[in-house]
């Protein structure tokens, strides 16, 4: 046994509160180098009456490990642990004080919980578990009142700039509801809406006034109240770590220079201040002079961003937020953010703009999720060509999954792409078979899938500004089938919550090989996924139990067979449900 291999740490991701009084435990051992793991636990004050064995399943594995949890039910909200394993012959045990090839005795030295107290449980929203969200720019998605365009606006559909607006507005946001019902969708995260200089608005002026050209307070409020009564909750998008160079705190910077009352919302080198591209004297977000990074740290600032994030709650009644370059700003900022928001309503739903890790952002003092990029990466590295096998694909998957506590992966922001990446159908070469294989995975999958506006129809581009054309509305440019296959699996997943949040295991990933097979499974349901990522055509086999029909087409699979066989063509996919 490889003893070097063992882990676990007794906080964040290792060990966590994932109910009231449900605990979960999580250990690594050397991938396929042990047998069985088994969580001890007890009671520290009467350990003979209240111990007990806990055998863990294998719930993931990455390229050199493998893992394991485990849900715990202490009867007093307390309790000790330790692990066993086993290889082979070979027994270990592991406990705070170390490993060991004998059995120590309990529960000196084992891992200590002293009470599971109920407040310090990360609670995501239950509603975002089952939300299907789509993500709208509004310049870019439909101009549904061109009184307020701006007065240089380009044809709809022409080839964007950086700085081309094209009219979209809220109004056509409203208008399109019903575009939005039939596809499926129950949630949509708009990018900024606040005045702002340019068309996408992440420069803004002032935050607490829609930009006159996607329209006003009541326009939103009609927006807001329409979607609901649609059953779509409304997401904004706020960048609180950059501001406009144009907004009135920084000109009046520009203009008193350390004498300005607002001196101490920035982050300024020197006097007087430059407002230069490329090499501004202030932080900025990147080295664009015209968003220059405000000071979080500062009391002023601080309660001047918190305060706007209530105001929208409260005045439109928003079903959350999403926060630009979050990564970028302070955790302290961050706890406060969320203590402000969850008081007014606690099922609002925030979401960080991090790229990475994000474990430090999900202990349920700051997000409820992230946009996880890191999913979305894999899986067009995957399908973009043919250099990953299933194991190894399989193995950044599990990798993923262990990151975060199962409530944070419940409603992980899942996204193929979006307005900072290039089209999803233009990463996989414009084959349309990959995307229906990507976008099958995804609404499978455990978290919340995001939908980027126009993916659904077709829409193709590389890198901003060609991945934020306009949307398509002439239904003969539209391609039909495609999105008749998005419709047909939202409409699945919001049919079987086992889809949502059951759990996830690979049955077959082989070395070498393309074609896998995956499970979600819990006590009301059953599925299994077949896919076949490869150019050749597939023949999979994997023993099943029982009676299984097709999802998608009703027809019936298998008969109380126990060997399948499944032929899948090139990047084609099958999903079974166990009748």
């Amino acid at each position: 046994m490889h003893l070097e291999c063992l882990h676990h740490a007794p906080h964040s991701n290792w060990a966590y509160l994932y109910e009231k009084e449900t605990f979960h435990l999580r250990v690594r051992t050397s991938k396929q180098n042990v047998d069985r793991v088994y969580a001890i636990t007890g009671d520290k004050y009467d350990w003979e009456t209240y111990h007990h064995e806990h055998k863990m399943p294998k719930v993931a594995n990455d390229r050199f490990f493998d893992y394991w949890q485990v849900a715990v039910k202490p009867e007093h909200r307390r309790f000790s642990y330790g692990f066993r394993f086993h290889s082979g012959k070979e027994t270990a045990w592991m406990i705070e004080t170390g490993i060991f090839t004998e059995e120590p005795e309990a529960p000196n030295g084992y891992y200590d919980r002293p009470f599971l107290h109920e407040i310090d449980l990360f609670e995501a929203p239950e509603w975002a578990k089952s939300a299907i969200f789509y993500q709208i720019m509004p310049d870019r998605f439909a101009n549904g009142d061109p009184t307020n365009d701006p007065e240089e606006i380009m044809r709809w559909g022409t080839e964007p700039t950086r700085e081309s607006f094209f009219g979209g507005d809220l109004q056509g946001i409203i208008n399109r509801l019903d575009y939005l019902t039939d596809l499926g969708i129950t949630a949509i995260y708009l990018t900024p809406i606040f005045e702002a200089p340019t068309y996408h608005k992440y420069d803004t002026t002032n935050y607490k006034k829609v930009d006159p050209h996607f329209g006003d307070l009541e326009l939103l409020k009609k927006l807001v109240n329409e979607a609901h009564a649609k059953g779509i909750r409304i997401v904004l998008d706020a960048a609180f770590n950059h501001i406009s160079a144009n907004s009135q705190q920084f000109t009046d910077v520009i203009e008193n220079g350390a004498h300005s009352r607002y001196v101490n919302w920035f982050h300024i080198h020197e006097f007087p201040v430059k407002v230069r591209e490329g090499n501004p004297n202030y932080d900025s977000f990147g080295f664009f002079a015209q968003m220059p990074k405000l000071n979080t740290a500062n009391p002023e600032t601080r309660e001047y961003l918190l305060d706007i994030a209530e105001y929208w709650l409260k005045e439109v009644g928003i079903d959350g937020w999403r926060l630009d370059v979050a990564n970028e700003i302070d955790h302290a900022f961050w706890k406060d953010f969320r203590r402000r928001i969850k008081a007014i309503n606690p099922e609002a739903y925030l979401i960080g703009e991090v790229w990475n890790d994000s474990l430090r952002w999900l202990q349920g003092d700051q997000f409820d999720s992230v946009m996880n990029y890191p999913l979305s990466d894999r899986l067009i590295d995957f399908l973009q060509t043919d250099d990953m096998d299933a194991a190894t694909f399989a193995a950044h998957i599990g990798g993923l999954l262990m990151r975060y506590p199962q409530q944070a992966n419940e409603v992980l922001f899942n996204l193929m792409a979006s307005h900072d990446t290039p089209r999803v159908l233009t990463q996989l070469g414009g084959d349309k078979r990959k995307l229906k294989l990507a976008i099958a995975f995804l609404l499978t999958f455990t978290g919340t899938p995001c939908i980027y506006y126009g993916d659904e129809i077709g829409l193709e581009g590389e890198a901003d500004p060609d991945c934020r054309k306009c949307m398509i509305w002439e239904e003969d440019k539209q391609d039909s089938d495609l999105y008749q296959s998005y419709k047909q699996l939202i409409q699945l997943r919001k049919k079987h919550p086992v889809l949502r949040t059951g759990q996830f295991g690979f049955l077959k990933a082989d070395m070498h090989k393309r074609p896998i097979i995956y499970e979600r499974y819990d006590e009301q349901g059953h599925f299994t996924i077949w896919m076949n990522a490869s150019e050749e055509l597939a023949l999979l086999t994997h023993t099943l139990e029982g009676n299984w029909r097709d999802a998608l087409t009703g027809e019936k699979a298998v008969e109380e067979e126990w060997q399948v066989w499944i032929h899948l063509n090139p990047f084609g996919y099958k999903i079974l449900l166990k009748d």
